[in-house]
């Protein structure tokens, strides 16, 4: 009966879940799927995922990172730098909320001042809130084309950083307090409401880095992977192609045997939650009608999305909630959908997710997800659509989802249709 009530809850969400879609594109079902005015994805590129300060990438910098996404992205769709009306950066930890390394780093990349650029920040979600605040500039006429980002080296700003003086007025409204709960203590808090045991978390993180090793192994990440010139703590360089967070020798009984991590006798461990990590990734984004008339290719179409608000001491069951108010701006359920990027945070609130809407394993983050391959936090929204949809087209399927929680609770999600080639 509890779970039905849960269940009832994300469909008919109440005052304390508050669900703030957007309908971003013509519904999935509709006859015209080829409308002018789509919002298509052109092209969906990120660097390798390296793990916080020990990893191929801990002695680059943002700006480096940023650049090197960029400068793929307007090299490998050949266009013409004027076409480009605004870049859109998602950042969680970095002063100033980015701006100004995202501007150098766009310089760096060779595009010119005459392009504009702004920094987003929407915490796990920065990424694809990026995306969408680029859809939203086309939806309003501002330009037809621009780019969604998102940076973060966690080897050179950690999480603390971002923290600022609190206000007394913090101390007397309980739900602003608890928007300082610890991440970790959130996975527990979801662990512990929704009876998920540490066996089957430990199962999950077994499986993304599974999924993520065969993955590595098949060449499955090549198309969306640009090799980094990065250096060594010598200064010498060295080309960083692929993640490095990915653990093929991972076993069960190694999983195991790691402590808990946040608390006491808790389920939530270094083993099964989603590692420190620093990345980019773009995404070149276009009106239908721009794309076809410059001849530019289009990898997918959005079709929905939607970020909602949930209790910031559950946060992580975000998806959730974003899932299904997305699905229904694009007219789908969840039986339609081939693939779900749903950000591992953490183990327990993304198998909570999983169990909540249904979904089969086999569908969920094919491969693996940011237990395997890390969670660079402001990178973390456009990483996920550029590992989409090249899958989605690798494997001719047609419909995925990209979604994340979000600390302080909310959770994002948005529904593409993949574009194969003739």
């Amino acid at each position: 009966m509890n779970r039905i009530n849960v269940l009832a809850s994300h469909l008919c969400p109440q005052s304390h879940i508050q669900s703030n879609s957007i309908q971003t594109s013509i519904t999935a079902n509709n006859n015209n799927n080829n409308n002018n005015d789509d919002i298509v994805v052109v092209s969906a590129l990120r660097t390798p995922i390296c793990k916080g300060k020990r990893g191929g990438l801990r002695n680059m910098f943002a700006d480096e990172l940023l650049a090197v996404v960029l400068k793929e992205t307007i090299k490998t769709t050949n266009i013409s730098i004027d076409k480009i009306g605004d870049i859109c950066v998602g950042n969680v930890l970095q002063p100033g909320g980015g701006a100004l390394t995202a501007r150098m780093g766009q310089f760096i990349g060779g595009l010119s001042y005459e392009v504009p650029l702004n920094t987003v920040n929407r915490q796990c979600s920065s990424g694809l809130q990026a995306f969408m605040n680029i859809t939203g500039g086309i939806r309003a006429g501002v330009y037809d084309i621009g780019i969604a980002a998102g940076v973060e080296t966690m080897s050179k700003n950690d999480m603390m950083s971002s923290v600022s003086e609190l206000s007394p007025s913090v101390g007397d409204c309980e739900l602003a307090q608890s928007c300082l709960i610890p991440m970790g203590t959130t996975s527990e808090n979801v662990a512990e409401k929704y009876g998920l045991t540490r066996e089957k978390l430990d199962q999950l993180a077994l499986s993304s880095h599974q999924k993520a090793s065969i993955a590595q192994q098949n060449g499955y990440f090549d198309k969306e992977i640009v090799p980094v010139n990065a250096r060594d703590d010598e200064g010498n360089v060295v080309v960083v192609s692929k993640d490095d967070g990915v653990r093929p020798e991972t076993t069960l009984a190694g999983l195991s045997k790691l402590r808990p991590a946040f608390k006491e006798g808790g389920s939530t461990t270094a083993g099964n939650s989603s590692q420190v990590s620093d990345g980019a990734a773009a995404v070149l984004v276009a009106k239908r009608s721009a794309a076809n008339n410059l001849g530019l290719p289009i990898l997918g179409v959005l079709r929905g999305y939607a970020v909602v608000g949930v209790p910031p001491e559950i946060m992580g069951i975000g998806p959730a909630v974003a899932i299904p108010a997305a699905l229904s701006k694009a007219g789908l359920d969840v039986s339609q959908v081939d693939i779900f990027e749903i950000n591992e945070a953490f183990a327990s609130q993304a198998m909570y997710c999983i169990e909540t809407l249904g979904i089969p394993l086999s569908k969920v983050n094919p491969k693996g997800g940011a237990i395997a391959l890390g969670h660079p936090l402001g990178c973390t929204g456009a990483r996920q659509i550029a590992t989409l949809l090249h899958e989605l087209r690798r494997t001719k399927q047609r419909y995925g989802v990209v979604s994340m929680c979000i600390g302080t609770g909310m959770g994002a999600a948005a529904v593409f249709e993949a574009i194969h080639d003739n």
